[in-house]
């Protein structure tokens, strides 16, 4: 099933951002400061970036899934977005009609 795994911001200071966003949604910092996690089970992940644009990661549990709703995505008018992926890409990168990025990640990689 799809769904919202994470948040992806962009941030001008990651520890300002994390600090902030951390107390304003009641979310854990671990081991990697960058990626909050809620403290209820269920939430999206808030992943904190100052490289890459805000996006939603959305999240599949296999890669028969992520191809399943990848098509699925693009017969609903979603565009796949010519990018550079590493050889071991676990994502696949659309843009939805009004062209806002967005990924579609096998969870399961």
């Amino acid at each position: 099933m799809l769904r919202i795994g994470a948040l992806v911001l962009h941030v001008s200071d990651r520890e300002r951002a994390g600090t902030f966003w951390s107390e304003a949604l009641g979310y854990d910092r671990g081991d990697n400061p960058d990626f909050l996690t809620p403290r209820a089970t269920g939430g999206p992940r808030l992943h904190l970036d100052d490289s890459d644009r805000t996006h939603l990661d959305l999240w599949t549990d296999s890669a028969a899934e992520q191809s399943a709703e990848v098509a699925r995505l693009v017969a609903l008018g979603a565009t796949r977005v010519d990018w550079d992926y590493p050889e071991d890409a676990d994502f696949v990168v659309l843009a939805d009609p009004d062209g806002n990025l967005f990924c579609v990640i096998d969870s399961s990689h």
